[in-house]
């Protein structure tokens, strides 16, 4: 493993924790709000509870569509740079949301505040790719991903313990003071990372000669087309999960602990999948992860179906696609980036722009047909992850027997 940080840098276990955070910050936006959806729609006046839900698909649309913007800025003009501007719009934006009186209004700047925190995400994998290859990319992101991972395990209680002491405005304080403090981490200590040589123009027909680099390349496609898939299942739960455990279950108070509880084995999930892939590669792990993922899905469909499906054993079964879902993503997002790093803010913009505006596209559908059960929900896991697992399966089936060049 190499590195091409500057003596004086973030060594390797500070630069995991500060791209985890560049990261995070995009959890709490989701996870922080959760508690808070129906008192901030009563709030603003917005009494359909299904649209309350906009407030994370906004975000996330914003977070996906701006990507395809800062990518190409990164690879240009470097990474530091860009990321210091979209984190300064993330912070702005949530700041404003504190002062906000009208449920559209709320909706605008959460479009917003995802698109500044765009740059963040792309950076964060550009980075990656600046600094590592194969399945110590791999290794990396799964570290990354599992540090990002824990925030479900205290970003709803801690939404909830802020609800209790103020406002629902002061989950748009945290969001503003947390990014700031990322932003200002990022600017003492984050150096460049793209040597001047490898930096592209920032034209219209460079930014489209490298999208073309990214959507030719097959193998990069499918994983690219794997991973939005099943970030779509992902959003389908975070959009209908206080339904399902507090209006469906009765859970109430004890939503943040079972939300908590799923983000503690998603975080064991990437633990596990960083101390595994270097010992079975990423192709292999992820593939039989996807597997359990689908097998676990369609075991909740038949079990809501049937109405044999308590509480605990959606939990359990939800834990497990948890934990296989970091196998998933971490090297399904490293064996994307692998064949395409000389075009590596470009391949991240595109893979994060997909991931969010088809994700959160799908999970809006999903979260849209909560039927007072968790069936929708099961259903969607299961064609999600099964057309994901046919994208992969045909679009690397040419490439079996070896890998595409690595760039």
């Amino acid at each position: 493993m190499t590195t091409k940080l500057a003596p004086g840098g973030p060594g390797r276990i500070e630069l995991i924790a500060l791209l985890a955070a560049m990261i995070a910050i995009n959890a709490f936006a989701i996870d922080i709000m959760l508690p808070g959806l129906q008192e901030i729609g009563q709030a603003l006046g917005e009494a359909d509870e299904n649209r309350r839900q906009l407030v994370i698909p906004a975000y996330m649309i914003g977070f996906g569509v701006l990507q395809l913007v800062f990518g190409p800025l990164a690879d240009r003009f470097g990474r530091r740079n860009p990321l210091l501007v979209g984190l300064a719009v993330y912070v702005l934006a949530a700041a404003s949301a504190y002062f906000v009186t009208d449920f559209n209004t709320l909706v605008a700047l959460r479009f917003l505040q995802g698109a500044g925190a765009a740059a963040s995400a792309v950076i964060a994998i550009a980075l990656v790719r600046d600094l590592f290859v194969g399945d110590e990319m791999a290794k990396t992101l799964s570290l990354v991903f599992m540090v990002m991972m824990a925030s479900p395990i205290f970003a709803p209680a801690l939404g909830q313990f802020l609800l209790t002491i103020m406002p629902w405005q002061g989950l748009f304080g945290f969001m503003a003071g947390f990014g700031a403090l990322v932003a200002l981490w990022v600017f003492l200590r984050l150096p460049e990372t793209l040597a001047p040589e490898n930096r592209r123009a920032f034209t219209p027909v460079a930014i489209i000669e490298g999208f073309g680099i990214v959507f030719s390349n097959g193998v990069a496609l499918a994983y690219i087309m794997g991973t939005a898939l099943l970030f779509g299942a992902l959003m389908g739960f975070l959009t209908s999960s206080q339904q399902i455990y507090v209006d469906h279950y009765g859970m109430g108070v004890w939503f943040p602990a079972f939300f908590a509880a799923g983000g503690a084995v998603a975080a064991l999930g990437g633990f596990m999948n960083s101390q595994a892939v270097m010992r079975f590669g990423m192709r292999k792990l992820s593939h039989r992860a996807l597997a359990i993922f689908a097998g676990l899905g369609a075991l909740m469909l038949v079990l809501g179906l049937v109405k044999l499906l308590p509480v605990i054993v959606f939990f359990l079964i939800m834990s497990g696609m948890f934990f296989a879902f970091n196998f998933i993503m971490s090297n399904f997002g490293a064996l994307a980036m692998e064949p395409l790093g000389a075009v590596a803010g470009t391949a991240a913009s595109t893979q994060g722009f997909l991931q969010m505006v088809i994700g959160a596209a799908l999970g809006t559908v999903i979260g849209q047909l909560y039927d007072g059960t968790p069936v929708p929900l099961a259903a969607g896991f299961v064609v999600l992850s099964v057309t994901a697992g046919a994208i992969v399966f045909f679009g690397t089936r040419r490439h079996a027997g070896g890998k595409e060049r690595v760039t």
